[in-house]
């Protein structure tokens, strides 16, 4: 079986939906996709990722599922609980009553990757962060909404495992969002997701396929052959959006 992660393209997020470069990015992935033959599609409810995915199954007079779980990944901490959630989340916008709550996996390399726990596939669901966060919650709520659904395709999910009486080399399509995919991947590969969410980068429309591995009747693991892959932007000569990626140099005005 294949599954294809394809982040929105470049977005627009104060209206939710998609800017200019976006949209030329969405009609080039739709260029590629109309290529594939995908059993079924899948969404995120956010516009950003709806508006990629109408590009394409618009020219395949195809249509998509919406899943609430594969909305860009909502957990949150709490940042006015702790002095030290302060340093990991620094520039931590305010309002009328102190800090805004911040994107939970969004914190500086200088305080997680000091403390190994977030490395660990069971450690960081203990770390500090979780005190004042619900991202324990959110992240469970996740990963049983992509089990619930490899199970409708006969992929069980026991342990670290999957299994299976009889596989399939199907194609599911799910147009999301780059912090969500990492959490899938997380639990797919049975990792920590901040080595994910802080190792990659995928792009605006970025494709990443992860196809079922059964070395071992009935017994299955996943693995990635393209994490990221932009090929079609590079075809319809369209550069790549930032997006997704942090200053390359502390001097430039890129997003830190």
């Amino acid at each position: 079986m294949r599954l294809l992660f394809i982040r929105h393209g470049d977005p627009d997020y104060e209206h939710d939906t998609l800017t200019e470069k976006g949209r030329r990015e969405a009609q080039l992935l739709s260029d590629r996709m109309v290529k594939e033959t995908v059993r079924d599609f899948y969404v995120s409810p956010l516009g950003r990722a709806r508006d990629t995915a109408a590009y394409t199954l618009e020219r395949l007079g195809r249509n998509a599922r919406v899943k609430d779980w594969l909305q860009e990944f909502p957990a949150k901490v709490d940042v006015n609980l702790s002095e030290n959630m302060q340093k990991a989340y620094p520039n931590t916008r305010r309002n009328e009553t102190g800090f805004k709550n911040r994107i939970a996996w969004d914190m500086v390399p200088s305080y997680w990757k000091n403390k190994p726990e977030y490395y660990d596939r069971e450690g960081w669901h203990h770390s500090e962060m979780t005190l004042y966060s619900n991202i324990n919650e959110v992240y469970d709520r996740t990963c049983k909404g992509l089990d619930e659904l490899l199970a409708q395709y006969g992929y069980i999910r026991e342990g670290y495992l999957y299994h299976t009486e009889m596989g399939n080399n199907d194609t599911i399509c799910f147009f999301c969002h780059f912090g969500v995919t990492c959490v899938l991947l997380s639990h797919l590969w049975g990792v920590s997701p901040f080595t994910i969410w802080h190792s990659t980068a995928m792009a605006p429309t970025s494709v990443t396929e992860v196809y079922t591995e059964e070395r071992e009747k009935g017994i299955v693991s996943f693995r990635a052959s393209k994490i990221g892959d932009i090929s079609h932007l590079y075809a319809g000569n369209e550069p790549p959006s930032f997006s997704a990626r942090f200053c390359e140099k502390y001097e430039n005005d890129e997003r830190h």
